[in-house]
């Protein structure tokens, strides 16, 4: 395992940046262990729901994890508002850094993600291979 420590600017789009990420250090598996940071726009889709719900305003990233494999990211996330309401859930396109995105990744070169139909689950889910 590696670890990357990882800062988003202003701007950047959350999802799409880890996924590039992936590509860029030309892996085929990480995890992100932790993020934190702010949004000025979060797309979060909550358990049970087909699509995700749009949150704008200032927020904090209280926590952020999950997976990334070249079919894309799973990530889960959650955020608080200026009141100091959190919501959380599933992490789409479209979460917006506003001031800097703090990420640290393990990437696992020894590995490869891949995200596959799950006839239990009936979504796209993590299989896990050496990395030959």
């Amino acid at each position: 395992m590696q670890t990357h420590p990882m800062r988003l600017s202003p701007g950047d789009d959350l999802r799409g940046a880890l996924e590039d990420a992936l590509r860029g250090f030309g892996v085929q598996a990480a995890f992100v262990l932790q993020g934190i940071g702010s949004l000025s726009v979060a797309q979060l889709r909550f358990a049970g729901v087909d699509q995700p719900t749009e949150l704008r305003g200032d927020m904090e990233i209280l926590t952020l994890a999950g997976s990334i494999s070249p079919d894309g990211a799973h990530l889960h996330m959650s955020v608080s508002d200026a009141h100091g309401q959190v919501l959380g859930g599933h992490v789409t396109r479209g979460c917006i850094v506003r001031t800097t995105a703090e990420i640290l990744l393990a990437l696992l070169p020894e590995h490869r993600f891949s995200r596959e139909h799950d006839a239990g689950s009936g979504f796209a889910e993590l299989v896990i291979r050496p990395q030959s």
